[in-house]
């Protein structure tokens, strides 16, 4: 069937770039959520990966939408298809609770039937990981040690062995082979940061993945010869949580107070403290000078096309009035001519403040 269906020319040519990527460039909180956000209507659908212990930020009225399973731009681009991949890891409570807030029928969600399932055991088998490296506790790194060590039939429980999940189960690779044949445009939405990476990270200070480009596709089930363009989020002042009591949650370059970026900015300190909370565990973030070498670092390891700079409000409270690249403070515009010349790609999204209206976009494509 396979040999007849290519003579017909109902494959299309793997060659084709239909790909675009977002990932992080720093140790997450980038503001990847409202970038996501903004390019999702742009695309036929949408693609997540990683797992709760990751929750993307959307603007919205009266409340944030918090994303921690469904792809970011679930809510704005209401006509784009939405994938689960194979790589990622669930917990069933949440994910259904997810689906019923943002109101999501099994026609326009599909999860891959291999994606790992949380168990509460999990979640209690993590509590020495949050008191000791600030990890949020969400059970992800146990589930994936299990289904790399419990590989006898049956032991381990995949999405497509849950009840509630079965209207929502395919092949995420099927699936995306029929997109990619009637030339549908992919936008595949990284978790987390460079980083964190599993192997890229300060290790032990790091996630349970690879959060780089490679990474991501691999646990979506996409060749990167599929791909297009590389986002790579990054923000003015990189954060890390808040150390634990008995640990740390990883070293950081240059480290300053919120104190110091509220003289900077012109920002009230009590604002920024507020604000810079995890979106999983609500706990504090520590800041940091932005980290050329990390920058460096990220750039050789994900090779994007462009970055998307997010907080320029924090070099100044003026750039929330920024409609274009012009209106931005000198400093601003220096500050991201530098990004350039160090990534040797451009600045092609400008996030200025957390709004609907917040992207000043510069890209060309």
């Amino acid at each position: 069937m396979v040999k007849a269906a290519s003579y017909l020319t109902f494959y299309g040519r793997e060659s084709n770039r239909l790909v675009d990527i977002l990932v992080g460039g720093q140790y997450g909180s980038e503001g990847k959520g409202n970038i996501s956000a903004y390019l999702a209507p742009e695309y036929d659908v949408l693609v997540r990966v990683g797992g709760p212990n990751a929750g993307h930020k959307v603007y919205a009225e009266p409340e944030p939408l918090n994303f921690h399973h469904l792809p970011s731009g679930s809510v704005n681009a209401q006509e784009s298809k939405l994938l689960i991949g194979p790589g990622a890891t669930l917990y069933v409570p949440d994910l259904l609770g997810e689906i019923g807030r943002f109101k999501i029928d099994h026609e326009r969600l599909k999860i891959d039937k291999k994606a790992m399932i949380i168990t509460k055991r999990d979640r209690i088998s993590e509590k020495d990981l949050v008191l000791g490296i600030g990890s949020t506790g969400q059970g992800v790194g146990a589930a994936q040690a299990r289904r790399i060590r419990n590989r006898k039939p049956g032991q381990v429980k995949l999405a497509g062995d849950v009840d509630e999940l079965r209207p929502f189960v395919c092949d995420g690779c099927e699936f995306l082979e029929r997109v990619f044949e009637k030339g549908g445009r992919v936008f595949l939405e990284g978790t987390q940061g460079t980083g964190l990476s599993l192997y890229h990270g300060d290790y032990p200070y790091v996630t349970l993945r690879d959060t780089t480009v490679s990474g991501c596709l691999a646990e979506a089930g996409i060749s990167p010869a599929r791909v297009r363009r590389i986002v790579m989020v990054c923000r003015t002042y990189p954060i890390r949580v808040k150390n634990p009591p008995k640990g740390t949650s990883g070293p950081m370059t240059r480290p300053i107070s919120w104190a110091e970026v509220a003289r900077r900015s012109e920002y009230k300190a009590h604002q920024l403290t507020k604000t810079e909370r995890g979106s999983t565990s609500n706990k504090r973030r520590r800041v940091a000078e932005f980290e050329w070498t990390s920058l460096r670092k990220a750039v050789t390891l994900n090779a994007p096309t462009d970055i998307a700079l997010t907080f320029v409000d924090y070099i100044s409270k003026e750039n929330t009035k920024a409609r274009r690249f012009e209106q931005l403070t000198s400093d601003t515009i220096r500050f991201i001519e530098e990004i350039e010349r160090v990534a040797r790609v451009p600045v092609s999204l400008i996030s200025t403040r957390f709004d609907y209206r917040n992207i000043i976009d510069r890209r060309s494509w």
